[in-house]
């Protein structure tokens, strides 16, 4: 085996071009994200006052320093709630992610009460049930520091609550897969948030500040006349000394991290699954800097993936199945940070023999049992009579199916364009892959802009054609334009994260970390032995 040579010529104008109009992106998603960090810490002298972590300080005081986190859904509800870029804050209130913690991998949640007070967004719900399913199918403990608002019932819409009670379901599962659930309890869980706790294996609470009841005392009183105050109904001490509610009191928000961090060492997670095999591995020969200025974000212009791929598998090295058969479909044998994997990547669209190629070649990973990461840069499958004579249905059904149905760990980059059934054939959402990020260039729909702006204008020539009448070309200038506005403003990365049809946003420069850190997380995930129960851990 010998490495890639690339031919990438790194000072040439389209180099530069690309490279500035991909940092460009970059920096957008960094300011986005930003936003919602210094939104929270404007409330910093409030904290102080009362004693209190941010909740970022928090994050950082219960993961392990120096040690990778990656975070999940972190543009989720952009563009949701508002469709002002510049008003819309990314997060859905809080902060999530898989790290380390007294070096067990965990999933942590953290409510971002610095803005809004914790309040609950549009599809804060739906993001937790989402990292709830992620610790569940990765066997991750979950960690929640809790402090939240709740629901804004001036807002609150009855299919939001209907679909809430997913977040509780979820948590009942884990328990009873035999995954710990563990709540710190900074600050007040209300209402349907009291299950937060109620359905946690361990609860940590803050004296004088965590608190959980079904109603508050306000509500109280209304409901029933009766006079009581938040601690008396709610608090800590109520908890851990009448309710039984609370298993650990802590003195305040860094005593309780402390004692997380210590709970989840005595529980001694990582003696129910073996230690990977250290094997030696060489960093790439050229860097992943380069791939600012390979990639460009008009994904109508072409590259060559395999110069992607040499930036992102150890020592530049890989073998490519069937390389002159089907070859707009790329499929290499690699390995990332030691671990070995199928690649499966796009130089243009997929055609009859593509798509065989690549079925054959995810059913020899999933014989193998190896990993398959897909790199989506996706135009579709092939149209045309000649392509549907050879074929194209059955063949690319063949691609889906597979798709579907092998055992092994899917990962899936959305690179560039990811448009109608080649997101399906490439792993998108619906085809539940383990992990799945988006680059800042990426587009992600049924079609591009001009090409249903092209497929319309064609229908409503035919249409007036056979009608007889003449064809207003100002007016179908007009509605060319306001279809292409329409399509590309759904498509965008930014706009499909924050809906959350994707796992997050990350620089593409970091794509060979999050592949290494996913396909650690697989392999501990298939390698580790629960210890499931019928019903979970009761409250008792």
């Amino acid at each position: 085996m010998s490495a890639f040579v690339s031919s990438l010529t790194t000072d040439s104008e389209s180099f530069a071009e690309n490279r500035q109009e991909m940092l460009s992106l970059i920096d957008d998603y960094h300011d986005i994200k930003q936003r919602a960090v210094e939104l929270s810490a404007k409330r910093k002298p409030r904290f102080d006052e009362r004693g209190q972590l941010l909740p970022r300080e928090r994050l950082l005081r219960l993961l392990d320093p120096g040690m990778p986190f990656l975070e999940m859904y972190g543009l989720a509800n952009f563009l949701v709630d508002t469709p002002d870029r510049e008003k819309s804050v990314a997060g859905a209130s809080n902060l999530s992610g898989i790290g380390f913690i007294s070096g067990i991998r965990c999933f942590v949640m953290v409510d971002d009460s610095g803005i809004n007070a914790g309040a609950a967004t549009p599809k804060s719900g739906e993001k937790i049930q989402a990292c709830l399913d992620v610790a569940l199918r990765h066997k991750l403990p979950f960690v929640h520091l809790v402090e939240s608002a709740g629901a804004n019932l001036m807002e609150y819409r009855v299919e939001g609550w209907a679909h809430a009670g997913g977040m509780f379901y979820r948590r009942a599962k884990l328990s009873a897969a035999g995954i710990p659930t563990i709540t710190v309890l900074h600050g007040p869980a209300t209402a349907g948030g009291a299950y937060m706790p109620g359905l946690s294996d361990y609860v940590i609470s803050v004296r004088g500040r965590g608190r959980a009841s079904l109603g508050g005392a306000a509500l109280v009183q209304a409901a029933t006349g009766e006079m009581s105050s938040d601690e008396e109904l709610a608090g800590t001490e109520m908890h851990a000394t009448v309710s039984g509610l609370v298993e650990y009191t802590a003195e305040d928000d860094a005593h309780g991290l402390l004692l997380a961090r210590n709970l989840i060492e005595r529980i001694d997670w990582n003696k129910s699954c073996a230690k990977p095999e250290k094997s030696l591995f060489k960093a790439p020969v050229y860097s992943s800097d380069d791939i600012a200025g390979l990639v460009p974000v008009d994904y109508r212009k072409p590259y060559d993936v395999r110069e992607l791929i040499c930036r992102l598998v150890d020592g530049s090295d890989f073998d490519e199945f069937k390389p002159r058969y089907g070859v707009t479909t790329v499929c290499t044998h690699a390995s990332i940070f030691g671990n070995a994997c199928g690649i499966i990547g796009n130089n243009g669209p997929i055609d009859p023999d593509g798509a065989t190629k690549a079925a054959q070649f995810m059913q020899l990973c999933d014989q193998s049992n190896i990993p398959l990461i897909f790199l989506g840069n996706i135009t579709g499958f092939m149209v045309g009579k000649e392509y549907e004579r050879n074929g194209m249905i059955k063949h690319g059904s063949k691609m889906i199916q597979a798709v579907s149905t092998v055992s092994v760990p899917k990962i899936t980059l959305y690179i560039g364009a990811s448009f109608g059934a080649g997101n399906y054939g490439m792993c998108g959402i619906g085809y539940e892959p383990d992990f799945l990020f988006t680059w800042p260039n990426a587009v992600t729909g049924v079609m591009g802009g001009e090409q249903a702006a092209s497929t319309m204008d064609f229908v409503a020539r035919a249409g007036a054609a056979r009608k007889g009448i003449e064809v207003d070309e100002a007016l179908m200038e007009k509605q060319q334009q306001s279809i292409i506005q329409y399509f590309d403003d759904q498509s965008s990365a930014f706009y499909t994260s924050g809906l959350m049809l994707d796992q997050g946003m990350i620089d593409p420069r970091d794509s060979r970390k999050v592949l290494g850190f996913a396909l650690q997380t697989c392999w501990e995930s298939r390698h580790r032995e629960l210890n499931p129960n019928s019903f979970g851990v009761a409250r008792l």
